[in-house]
């Protein structure tokens, strides 16, 4: 959760939203909520456009200087001979050293929505000594081109280098703001039409570790301004059964990931759909916890999914890619449309970790406000309320919510609301991580490719 006085990373994108809202009023804002359920499904459908490399097919397709493709039940990329070393001077710790790198560029990718907002994931593993980049290229709508921006440099682990988002990345029309490539004043109709993404795999010089890639993708979109958003009718009705976890029991734990409690909401959730599925780290990997700490997971995953740049452990493809360093899951970061979704995928056993910002008002049950949290959505009521583990709890025991379904869709769906000074600011517009088997049953794969996640 972020701190109330302070302003969300992604306040800065309500710029915009407050340029555009300057000019008309709030019940004009409002309006929105007349659009029928199906014309916001349509609307949903439009809006987001999810492509992911995953398949020997997707990586013998890209541009590979130094890579080579991993064939078996599933595929990837490695490096097979470095291309040439490189210095990296590592920001966290200044530390200079040398690395053997490899790179693997994917097809130019022409966006089915052309977006304002783009956020790459990946799905890899990282071995001592090794590392990787993510970085992003793209053409806007009126032909023009983006410089290579990086979308993340990234470990598994903190011993080589320290993973880290990159600051100051524009060109005075789009900006990187830690995980996420944004369209700096979408009102002027400018959009990103197309985008290629750019792996470097880096290793020590002489070794033979590598990275290993096996999920390379990133989803836009253009999802409308709106500081309401239509109901949906409730579905299915379920609950799935998910670890609770509290993150307010860590409180004032490990500084140096952001000191526990409100900070950890996303690895929290992160930790608890990881167990949902089974897995969970080794006793060895939890030896460095302090004894005293309950729940030493959740510690451990602030702390892989720190970002020394952010400053916390809130990076949203970090927390993917942590996910998808167990054994055989899968970790995506995604924007859906409507409470339905939720439900398609709760009906498959798929849970969700949702990101939302709100009033204390706004929330009935919460008992806080937040600019920016992340819980877990587990199920649905028979009146079609959500059934939420909110890791923003005192207990363990207490972290089980159910949240009226419509303050709860119109929280998370809104791309723009009011803070409590009145003024206009950001909201995330349906963002979430999916978490879910590298193999999923069949049942899971119509779910998934229901929401637009392949």
């Amino acid at each position: 959760m972020s701190r109330a006085e302070e302003p969300s990373r992604r306040t800065v994108l309500a710029a915009a939203v407050a340029a555009a809202v300057a000019g008309s009023t709030g019940q004009a804002a409002a309006g929105t909520t007349d659009v029928t359920g199906h014309e916001a499904a349509a609307d949903a459908a439009r809006s987001v456009d999810n492509r992911a490399w995953t398949s020997s097919a997707d990586w013998c397709a890209g541009t590979a200087k130094g890579t080579r493709v991993v064939a078996g039940a599933r595929p990837g990329v490695e490096i097979g001979a470095p291309v040439g070393t490189v210095d990296y001077t590592d920001p966290h710790t200044g530390t200079t050293a040398a690395w053997e790198y490899a790179t693997w560029t994917s097809p130019v990718h022409r966006l089915t929505v052309p977006a304002t907002e783009v956020i790459a994931t990946w799905n890899a593993r990282t071995p001592a000594g090794t590392w990787l980049q993510v970085e992003l290229a793209g053409t806007y709508s009126d032909g023009t081109a983006t410089p290579w921006y990086v979308m993340g440099r990234w470990a598994s682990g903190d011993q080589d280098i320290r993973r880290t988002s990159v600051d100051g990345q524009t060109d005075d029309r789009s900006t990187v703001w830690t995980d996420t490539f944004a369209i700096d004043d979408p009102a002027t109709g400018l959009r990103l039409a197309s985008y290629r993404l750019r792996l470097t795999l880096h290793r020590r010089p002489g070794g033979t570790a590598t990275p290993t890639v096996w999920r390379l993708g990133a989803m836009g979109s253009d999802v409308p301004d709106r500081f309401t958003v239509p109901a949906s009718t409730p579905g299915q009705a379920g609950e799935l059964i998910v670890p609770r976890y509290s993150q307010e029991i860590h409180t004032g734990q490990y500084p140096e990931y952001d000191n526990g409690g409100e900070a950890w909401c996303s690895p929290t959730s992160s930790q608890m759909i990881i167990e949902y599925w089974g897995r969970k780290p080794t006793a060895a990997q939890l030896a460095w916890v302090d004894p005293a700490y309950a729940d030493p997971q959740v510690c451990h995953a602030a702390r892989f999914t720190y970002d020394f740049q952010y400053g916390g452990c809130g990076n949203w493809p970090f927390n993917a890619a942590y996910a998808a360093t167990y054994k055989d899951l899968q970790g995506v970061v995604t924007r859906l449309g409507s409470l339905t979704d939720l439900e398609t995928l709760i009906a498959a056993g798929i849970p969700a970790i949702t990101s939302q910002s709100f009033l204390k008002t706004e929330l009935t049950g919460a008992g806080y406000g937040t600019s920016g949290h992340l819980m877990t959505v587990i199920g649905f009521t028979a009146d079609g309320d959500v059934i939420a583990n909110d890791p923003f709890s005192a207990t363990n025991e207490a972290v089980r919510r159910v949240y009226p379904r419509r303050e709860f869709e119109n929280i998370w769906l809104r791309t723009k609301r009011y803070n409590a000074s009145g003024k206009v600011v950001s909201g995330t517009g349906g963002v979430c991580y999916l978490y879910f088997p590298a193999r999923p049953t069949t049942a899971q794969l119509a779910a998934l490719a229901a929401v637009g996640v392949r």
